[in-house]
């Protein structure tokens, strides 16, 4: 409903900002409000959470934390102010890094987070959250699209295919038929054939 907030920081508490703009203030629940200062523009990237007795506002400084956040909510037994205490202590990128790489004692470690939920969050979101490299450049590379299609039909799964997009993008190949054939030596010296 609202992407984004753009204004000034007119005041904050321990866990949200009041943000003004056009004459009005907005409380948003953000994971660290100390860290920003008062009077400062500030642009928040938005998530209005809506139950029966209230509207609420999270606020998030990056579009990557605004998306992890969202994952994260899908995941059953994550509320959105764990989900936000859980970014609050462990940077975007750690938590995706965790969850990669089935790091369930350092999800056990967040706020809000037993094992049970910690097991449920790497099994929902596992492969989801792989930084993609822009699809962008891919577009720009013909070969490499055609590639990446090939390998798809042959049964590679999307999430093991963005593993090994930043190496392929970094090859000086001419043909798609390169790109085949170093994705699937890359894809194999992964799985340990």
């Amino acid at each position: 409903m609202i992407a984004f907030i753009k204004g000034v920081i007119h005041s904050y508490t321990n866990d949200s900002l009041i943000i003004e703009n056009n004459g009005m203030g907005y409380r948003v629940y953000i994971s660290n409000p100390a860290a920003v200062k008062l009077n400062a523009e500030v642009t928040l990237y938005t998530y209005m959470h809506v139950r029966e007795d209230a509207l609420t506002l999270f606020g998030f400084t990056t579009m990557e934390e605004h998306d992890l956040f969202l994952q994260l909510i899908s995941v059953k037994g994550v509320g959105p102010k764990t989900a936000l205490a859980m970014l609050g202590v462990c940077p975007a990128k750690e938590m995706i890094m965790a969850i990669e790489q089935n790091d369930v004692k350092k999800l056990k470690s967040l706020p809000g987070i037993g094992a049970k939920t910690a097991s449920q969050i790497v099994l929902d979101l596992k492969g989801k959250l792989v930084e993609e490299v822009s699809e962008i450049e891919v577009e720009e590379n013909l070969e490499l699209a055609d590639a990446i299609e090939a390998l798809k039909a042959l049964g590679y799964k999307t999430s093991e295919l963005n593993s090994i997009k930043k190496e392929l993008l970094a090859l000086d190949h001419k043909t798609s038929d390169q790109y085949v054939r170093s994705a699937l030596t890359m894809l194999a010296k992964r799985k340990g054939v």
